[in-house]
Protein backbone atom coordinates (compact mmCIF):
# COMPACT_ATOMS: atom_id res chain seq x y z
CA UNK A 1 0.00 0.00 0.00
CA UNK A 2 2.85 2.34 0.90
CA UNK A 3 4.49 1.63 -2.47
CA UNK A 4 1.27 2.54 -4.28
CA UNK A 5 1.06 5.85 -2.39
CA UNK A 6 4.71 6.61 -3.12
CA UNK A 7 4.29 5.89 -6.84
CA UNK A 8 1.11 7.98 -6.89
CA UNK A 9 2.91 10.93 -5.30
CA UNK A 10 5.81 10.61 -7.73
CA UNK A 11 3.35 10.57 -10.61
CA UNK A 12 1.53 13.67 -9.34
CA UNK A 13 4.74 15.62 -8.75
CA UNK A 14 6.04 14.63 -12.16
CA UNK A 15 2.89 16.02 -13.72
CA UNK A 16 3.21 19.24 -11.76
CA UNK A 17 6.82 19.50 -12.80
CA UNK A 18 5.90 18.96 -16.43
CA UNK A 19 3.19 21.61 -16.24
CA UNK A 20 5.60 24.05 -14.62
CA UNK A 21 8.34 23.38 -17.18
CA UNK A 22 5.84 23.72 -20.03
CA UNK A 23 4.55 27.07 -18.77
CA UNK A 24 8.09 28.30 -18.17
CA UNK A 25 9.35 27.03 -21.52
CA UNK A 26 8.39 30.18 -23.41
CA UNK A 27 9.89 33.44 -22.17
CA UNK A 28 7.80 36.40 -23.26
CA UNK A 29 8.74 40.06 -23.49
CA UNK A 30 7.03 43.17 -24.86
CA UNK A 31 8.94 46.35 -25.72
CA UNK A 32 7.19 49.59 -26.61
CA UNK A 33 9.19 52.47 -28.08
CA UNK A 34 7.29 55.75 -27.93
CA UNK A 35 9.84 57.43 -30.20
CA UNK A 36 8.46 55.57 -33.21
CA UNK A 37 5.24 54.18 -31.69
CA UNK A 38 6.13 50.54 -32.23
CA UNK A 39 5.53 47.48 -30.07
CA UNK A 40 7.79 44.44 -30.34
CA UNK A 41 6.79 41.00 -29.05
CA UNK A 42 9.46 38.42 -28.20
CA UNK A 43 9.37 34.73 -27.38
CA UNK A 44 12.46 33.04 -25.98
CA UNK A 45 14.42 36.24 -26.67
CA UNK A 46 13.59 36.15 -30.40
CA UNK A 47 11.49 38.77 -32.15
CA UNK A 48 8.13 37.43 -33.30
CA UNK A 49 6.23 40.51 -34.47
CA UNK A 50 6.34 44.31 -34.50
CA UNK A 51 3.11 46.31 -34.37
CA UNK A 52 2.26 50.01 -34.80
CA UNK A 53 0.68 51.61 -31.74
CA UNK A 54 -0.62 54.94 -30.46
CA UNK A 55 0.65 56.45 -27.21
CA UNK A 56 0.07 59.47 -24.97
CA UNK A 57 -0.83 62.87 -26.38
CA UNK A 58 1.89 64.30 -24.15
CA UNK A 59 5.18 62.55 -23.48
CA UNK A 60 4.43 62.24 -19.77
CA UNK A 61 1.05 60.57 -20.29
CA UNK A 62 2.37 57.11 -21.18
CA UNK A 63 4.67 56.00 -18.34
CA UNK A 64 8.14 54.67 -19.07
CA UNK A 65 9.84 51.85 -17.24
CA UNK A 66 9.56 48.13 -16.56
CA UNK A 67 6.08 46.79 -15.84
CA UNK A 68 4.07 43.57 -15.95
CA UNK A 69 0.74 42.55 -17.42
CA UNK A 70 -1.51 42.08 -14.40
CA UNK A 71 -5.00 41.97 -15.93
CA UNK A 72 -6.47 40.45 -19.09
CA UNK A 73 -10.02 41.41 -20.04
CA UNK A 74 -12.11 40.57 -23.10
CA UNK A 75 -14.44 43.40 -24.18
CA UNK A 76 -13.90 45.63 -21.18
CA UNK A 77 -16.70 48.19 -20.67
CA UNK A 78 -15.83 51.86 -20.97
CA UNK A 79 -17.13 52.89 -17.58
CA UNK A 80 -16.43 56.60 -17.99
CA UNK A 81 -18.69 56.81 -21.02
CA UNK A 82 -21.09 54.09 -19.85
CA UNK A 83 -20.41 52.05 -23.00
CA UNK A 84 -20.72 48.30 -22.76
CA UNK A 85 -17.94 45.94 -23.68
CA UNK A 86 -17.99 44.81 -27.30
CA UNK A 87 -19.89 47.89 -28.46
CA UNK A 88 -18.40 49.26 -31.72
CA UNK A 89 -18.35 52.68 -30.05
CA UNK A 90 -16.20 51.45 -27.17
CA UNK A 91 -12.84 53.30 -27.35
CA UNK A 92 -11.11 50.43 -25.51
CA UNK A 93 -11.69 48.01 -28.35
CA UNK A 94 -11.97 44.26 -27.92
CA UNK A 95 -9.07 43.40 -25.62
CA UNK A 96 -7.44 44.92 -22.53
CA UNK A 97 -3.98 43.98 -21.27
CA UNK A 98 -3.60 45.98 -18.06
CA UNK A 99 -0.13 46.86 -16.76
CA UNK A 100 0.89 47.83 -13.24
CA UNK A 101 2.39 51.20 -14.22
CA UNK A 102 2.62 53.89 -11.54
CA UNK A 103 1.54 51.41 -8.87
CA UNK A 104 -1.89 50.84 -10.43
CA UNK A 105 -3.55 47.39 -10.43
CA UNK A 106 -4.01 47.12 -14.20
CA UNK A 107 -7.19 49.19 -14.41
CA UNK A 108 -5.64 52.50 -15.49
CA UNK A 109 -2.85 51.81 -17.99
CA UNK A 110 -3.10 49.12 -20.62
CA UNK A 111 -2.34 47.85 -24.07
CA UNK A 112 -5.78 47.76 -25.66
CA UNK A 113 -7.74 47.98 -28.89
CA UNK A 114 -9.70 51.00 -30.07
CA UNK A 115 -12.66 52.16 -32.12
CA UNK A 116 -10.65 54.56 -34.30
CA UNK A 117 -8.08 52.83 -36.46
CA UNK A 118 -6.91 56.22 -37.75
CA UNK A 119 -5.44 56.96 -34.33
CA UNK A 120 -2.80 54.24 -34.58
CA UNK A 121 0.69 55.64 -34.99
CA UNK A 122 -0.24 58.94 -33.39
CA UNK A 123 0.33 60.58 -30.03
CA UNK A 124 -3.27 60.79 -28.98
CA UNK A 125 -4.17 58.70 -25.93
CA UNK A 126 -4.58 59.67 -22.28
CA UNK A 127 -1.73 57.31 -21.42
CA UNK A 128 -2.64 53.84 -22.68
CA UNK A 129 -1.07 52.04 -25.63
CA UNK A 130 -3.58 51.57 -28.44
CA UNK A 131 -3.39 48.87 -31.09
CA UNK A 132 -5.49 47.82 -34.06
CA UNK A 133 -8.20 45.47 -32.77
CA UNK A 134 -6.95 42.54 -34.83
CA UNK A 135 -3.40 43.09 -33.56
CA UNK A 136 -4.34 43.29 -29.88
CA UNK A 137 -6.51 40.19 -30.22
CA UNK A 138 -3.51 38.27 -31.55
CA UNK A 139 -1.27 39.60 -28.78
CA UNK A 140 -3.89 38.89 -26.11
CA UNK A 141 -4.06 35.24 -27.14
CA UNK A 142 -0.27 34.90 -26.98
CA UNK A 143 0.81 36.64 -23.78
CA UNK A 144 0.44 35.34 -20.26
CA UNK A 145 -0.12 37.17 -17.01
CA UNK A 146 3.05 38.73 -15.56
CA UNK A 147 4.65 39.12 -18.99
CA UNK A 148 7.23 41.92 -18.72
CA UNK A 149 6.48 45.14 -20.61
CA UNK A 150 9.31 47.64 -21.22
CA UNK A 151 8.26 51.14 -22.26
CA UNK A 152 10.83 53.69 -23.42
CA UNK A 153 11.31 56.64 -25.73
CA UNK A 154 14.56 55.98 -27.54
CA UNK A 155 16.35 56.41 -30.84
CA UNK A 156 18.06 53.08 -30.20
CA UNK A 157 16.91 49.66 -31.46
CA UNK A 158 14.67 47.35 -29.47
CA UNK A 159 17.69 45.19 -28.65
CA UNK A 160 19.40 48.13 -26.92
CA UNK A 161 16.27 48.98 -24.93
CA UNK A 162 16.14 45.34 -23.85
CA UNK A 163 19.84 45.29 -22.92
CA UNK A 164 19.43 48.40 -20.77
CA UNK A 165 16.90 46.43 -18.76
CA UNK A 166 18.92 43.23 -18.50
CA UNK A 167 17.48 41.32 -21.47
CA UNK A 168 19.31 40.01 -24.53
CA UNK A 169 17.11 39.69 -27.60
CA UNK A 170 17.59 39.04 -31.30
CA UNK A 171 15.55 39.63 -34.42
CA UNK A 172 15.78 41.15 -37.89
CA UNK A 173 13.34 43.93 -37.02
CA UNK A 174 15.15 45.06 -33.88
CA UNK A 175 15.93 48.28 -35.72
CA UNK A 176 16.45 51.87 -34.65
CA UNK A 177 13.87 54.57 -35.21
CA UNK A 178 13.72 55.16 -38.94
CA UNK A 179 16.47 57.55 -39.85
CA UNK A 180 14.43 59.04 -42.68
CA UNK A 181 11.98 60.85 -40.41
CA UNK A 182 10.40 59.99 -37.08
CA UNK A 183 7.15 61.46 -35.83
CA UNK A 184 8.00 64.67 -33.99
CA UNK A 185 6.08 66.27 -31.17
CA UNK A 186 6.57 68.52 -28.16
CA UNK A 187 9.55 67.22 -26.23
CA UNK A 188 11.39 65.89 -29.30
CA UNK A 189 14.87 67.16 -30.02
CA UNK A 190 17.77 66.74 -32.39
CA UNK A 191 18.70 67.40 -36.03
CA UNK A 192 15.25 66.46 -37.35
CA UNK A 193 13.71 69.17 -35.19
CA UNK A 194 16.25 71.63 -36.56
CA UNK A 195 15.22 70.61 -40.08
CA UNK A 196 11.56 71.07 -39.13
CA UNK A 197 12.17 74.50 -37.60
CA UNK A 198 14.09 75.68 -40.64
CA UNK A 199 11.32 74.52 -42.96
CA UNK A 200 8.56 76.16 -40.93
CA UNK A 201 10.51 79.42 -40.67
CA UNK A 202 11.13 79.44 -44.40
CA UNK A 203 7.40 78.99 -45.01
CA UNK A 204 6.60 81.93 -42.73
CA UNK A 205 5.72 80.06 -39.53
CA UNK A 206 8.02 81.48 -36.89
CA UNK A 207 9.35 78.96 -34.35
CA UNK A 208 11.19 81.76 -32.50
CA UNK A 209 14.51 80.07 -32.84
CA UNK A 210 16.20 77.12 -34.52
CA UNK A 211 17.64 75.21 -31.60
CA UNK A 212 16.59 71.60 -32.20
CA UNK A 213 14.18 71.67 -29.25
CA UNK A 214 10.50 71.02 -30.01
CA UNK A 215 8.94 73.38 -27.48
CA UNK A 216 5.74 75.43 -27.24
CA UNK A 217 6.75 77.88 -29.98
CA UNK A 218 7.53 75.12 -32.47
CA UNK A 219 4.29 73.35 -31.54
CA UNK A 220 2.32 76.56 -32.14
CA UNK A 221 4.01 77.05 -35.52
CA UNK A 222 3.16 73.48 -36.51
CA UNK A 223 -0.49 73.97 -35.49
CA UNK A 224 -0.73 77.16 -37.56
CA UNK A 225 0.74 75.36 -40.56
CA UNK A 226 -1.62 72.40 -40.10
CA UNK A 227 -4.62 74.69 -39.83
CA UNK A 228 -3.61 76.53 -43.00
CA UNK A 229 -3.28 73.20 -44.83
CA UNK A 230 -6.60 71.93 -43.41
CA UNK A 231 -4.88 69.16 -41.49
CA UNK A 232 -5.65 68.05 -37.94
CA UNK A 233 -4.12 70.87 -35.90
CA UNK A 234 -2.66 68.71 -33.12
CA UNK A 235 0.90 70.04 -33.25
CA UNK A 236 2.28 66.58 -34.03
CA UNK A 237 4.38 66.14 -37.16
CA UNK A 238 3.23 62.79 -38.49
CA UNK A 239 3.20 61.41 -42.06
CA UNK A 240 0.57 63.82 -43.45
CA UNK A 241 2.14 66.95 -41.95
CA UNK A 242 5.58 65.75 -43.00
CA UNK A 243 4.38 65.34 -46.58
CA UNK A 244 2.74 68.77 -46.57
CA UNK A 245 5.98 70.30 -45.31
CA UNK A 246 7.99 68.54 -47.99
CA UNK A 247 10.17 66.73 -45.44
CA UNK A 248 11.58 63.26 -46.04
Amino acid sequence: MKKVIVFALIFVFSLLGFEHSASAATRQLIIINKANNQLAYYENDKLVKVFPVATGKKASYTPEGKFKIVTKIVNRPYYKGNIRGGDPKNPLGKRWLGINARNTPGNTYAIHGNNDSNSIGKYISAGCIRMYNEDVQWLYDEVRMNTVVLIASSNKPFSSIAAQNGYKVTGPNSVPVKASYSTLKKGSNGPKVVELQKRLTKLGYNTKGIDGEFGSNTELAVKKFQKAKKLTADGVVGPKTKKALGLK
